[in-house]
């Protein structure tokens, strides 16, 4: 029995593509994690320049304890006085939109997301939507 041994001269010309697959497919991957974080989208009100501020009420100052404890402007208040304090607040801006004082939110550090977001939705509520996070 005779085998014969065909020795090809020409080199192989074909691609391996197989590692070229699984680099595109680990990019589409990863672009398609990203794409929705890179979409969302905060809304933030610059002031607009050439107004005078100099006539803007001192602003509400709100903290919000690690406890869940709230204090407007120092004072330990329950969720029940705070919406008072802000209806208040808000009805002193009914002729006038720019005399509604604005809020400054102090979140201190071991403070929980839902006490911080609660305090945040009750000031919303009141109508009040100038609101500064502010940092110790």
């Amino acid at each position: 029995m005779a085998f014969s041994a065909r020795i090809e001269s020409s080199p192989f010309a074909g691609i391996n593509v197989t590692p070229l697959v699984d680099v595109l497919l680990v990019l589409l991957i990863i672009f398609m994690i990203t794409a929705p974080v890179v979409v969302h989208r905060n809304r933030v009100d610059l002031p607009v320049s050439g107004h005078a501020s100099s006539d803007r009420p001192e602003p509400l100052r709100v903290t919000v304890d690690p406890g869940g404890m709230v204090f407007f402007n120092g004072t330990l208040v329950s969720d029940g006085a705070l919406a008072t304090q802000l209806d208040i607040a808000a009805s002193h801006g009914l002729d006038d939109p720019a005399s509604i004082p604005r809020v400054e939110l102090h979140a201190r550090d071991e403070a929980s997301y839902d006490d911080v977001a609660r305090v945040l939705a009750l000031v919303k509520a009141h109508g009040i939507t100038g609101i500064d996070f502010a940092s110790d």
